[in-house]
């Protein structure tokens, strides 16, 4: 598949951050499709970064490991990443440095540009490296820095015209990075994972957020905090993530749709908060944004260990669903899902994703949100009998939910054992059938659990099975060894729990060989994939070093012969 990988490096506050991001937005805009891949250590300043933008036509779906233009606006860059760099890559580097290869393009930013505006001047080589038009760049320096700072617009628009003018010069030295020029595309967007799944929240009718700051959940209160006010949602910033998840319930239990979003170390913290929302059967969405642990781990990093905690989380027995997004469309949809599920089911309901997947900006169709419906929290008051019974049994194990002072209905739940009314209890019967009421719910969530995606032929003779951010390296392997006359299939799980085998097992038993592909080192899906149905998948590519999957290594790791 015919793509470029562009790596921007350097240190934290070198506004190589801000360089991606508008050089992402610049390809986007001129139809490219984009992956983009941040790396960051846990430091406000200093420390080695990247920011690597992989684009090509559609297709595209995970980073890849090898450099074709690497941006280094520092000497450290160089000397980390020229090893990975093409055969027929390039680096633009500042002439101070980078004068020991011969890929390397030394360009004197200072004559370009002030110091201030080195890094527009970087951003004008690379995107003239890339052949894309100028008035687009520029268009998108303006919608960037013209309403904070409309002062420094003309000095932006030099250092941009100086880059263009210096690359001109050079075309034999530049011209063979150009990716091929693409059709017209219609307008898309350019988002990522996090500002997906708030986007898709806020869709579905979502009206409170809470959350304790934590990487890389942070972004999602943030993307929530800019829509507040013209979409009517409270967001607020808590003290601690105990306070955040009881504001959330309290929000919820009030009428107003509810989310929480966090990470293992803040979940960790959440934990009685979801216990909490099963016993009074509270509507609740969990966004769980994994990262390396145990403890602090590595905070800037990414993994899927999280899912067995997730799982398990919260003592006593309750049902729960817990989705993982593959990609960033499927963020906004699955953020929907969440928030319906969690009104119907009236308990706790989870969204695994990854610091990947929460960074990773992707080019993406405009979603049409003028026919989506939005959940409407509570039954009529009108049809609930008299006296109403908040906990009321029923076949589903789902009661009519009222919304306290929203009608002349008493509205009573405790988090000890209660009866019916919402009241406790010490009635050891009534304990029996709460419990069996509440694990009721696990047959409606089970109808609802969305079916694994496959790809391939229906008796492959390799399936790789993945779930939430790995989906796209996945895809991208399977096409290689495709290619390779490797007979391979894929399923992907968006939603990890509950498992509904006639969903999948036979997929699992007609292939020759499964291979599970996960962000963790014991293969967590896999273990439960043999708990809930005794198939023993053998083949395992695991990876917890704190970086995401590429297609490359997929294939360095299965022990599989034409990998």
């Amino acid at each position: 598949m015919q793509s470029t990988n562009v790596l921007i490096g350097g240190e934290a506050g070198q506004g190589l951050a801000t360089v991606g991001e508008l050089l992402s937005r610049a390809l986007v805009r001129s139809g490219r499709s984009i992956v983009v891949t941040q790396s960051y250590e846990s430091r406000i300043r200093g420390g080695h970064n990247t920011f690597a933008v992989r684009v090509g036509a559609d297709g595209i779906e995970a980073p890849s490991e090898t450099v074709d233009v690497l941006v280094a606006l520092n000497d450290e860059t160089v000397l980390r990443h020229l090893p990975e760099l093409s055969a027929s890559g390039l680096v633009i580097a500042d002439e101070a440095f980078c004068d020991a290869d011969e890929r390397c393009v030394r360009v004197p930013f200072k004559d370009l540009g002030s110091k201030q505006f080195e890094n527009t001047a970087a951003l004008g080589v690379v995107c003239a490296v890339l052949g894309l038009e100028k008035e687009i760049v520029f268009r998108i320096l303006e919608e960037a820095f013209g309403g904070k700072h409309p002062e420094t617009i003309e000095e932006n628009r030099r250092a941009l015209e100086s880059a263009f003018a210096w690359c001109a010069g050079r075309p034999d030295r530049l011209r063979p990075l150009a990716p091929a020029p693409v059709p017209p595309a219609p307008a898309r967007l350019m988002m990522n994972g996090n500002e997906a799944l708030a986007l898709g929240a806020v869709s579905a009718g979502l009206r409170f957020a809470a959350f304790y700051p934590m990487t890389p959940s942070t972004t999602i209160p943030l993307a929530l905090i800019g829509m507040a006010e013209r979409m009517g949602v409270v967001v607020e910033q808590a003290e601690d993530e105990i306070a955040a998840i009881n504001m959330a319930i309290g929000a919820s239990y009030a009428g107003a749709p509810a989310l929480v979003a966090t990470s293992g170390g803040g979940f960790a913290l959440m934990v009685e908060g979801v216990s909490l929302a099963a016993m009074t059967e509270t509507p609740l969405v969990i966004v769980v944004a994994q990262r390396p642990a145990p403890a602090t781990g590595l905070p800037t990093r990414t993994e899927q260990a999280d899912l067995e905690f997730v799982l398990h989380a919260g003592h006593g027995e309750f049902p729960r669903a817990v989705f993982a997004p593959g990609g960033v469309e499927e963020c906004f949809y699955i953020a929907r899902k969440a928030l319906f599920l969690a009104e119907k089911c009236q308990g706790p309901v989870f969204i695994l994703t990854d610091q990947f997947l929460a960074d990773s900006y992707r080019a993406v169709a405009p979603f049409d949100v003028a026919a989506l419906d939005w959940v409407k929290p509570g039954a009529d008051p009108a049809s609930a009998p008299v006296p109403y019974l908040r906990h009321a049994l029923t076949e589903s194990g789902v009661s009519p939910r009222l919304i306290p002072g929203a009608s002349g209905h008493l509205v009573v739940t405790d988090s000890d054992e209660h009866t019916e009314d919402g009241h406790l209890t010490e009635d050891l019967r009534v304990r029996t059938v709460m419990v069996e009421k509440r694990l009721r719910k696990l047959a409606g969530i089970r109808a609802e659990t969305i079916p694994p995606e496959y790809e391939g032929s229906s008796r492959p003779e390799l399936l790789l099975l993945s779930w939430g951010s790995t989906r796209g390296a996945v895809r991208e392997a399977a096409a290689a060894l495709r290619e390779k006359g490797v007979d391979t299939a894929t399923l992907h799980f968006s939603q990890v729990w509950p498992l509904v085998p006639d969903q999948f097992i036979g997929r699992l038993e007609d292939a020759g060989l499964v291979a599970a592909v996960e962000g963790n080192a014991t293969a967590q899906l896999a273990r439960l994939i043999r708990r809930e149905t005794g198939f023993e998948i053998s083949e395992r590519v695991v990876r917890y070093d704190g970086l995401p999957f590429t297609p490359e290594y997929i294939l360095r790791e299965l022990s599989v012969e034409g990998a």
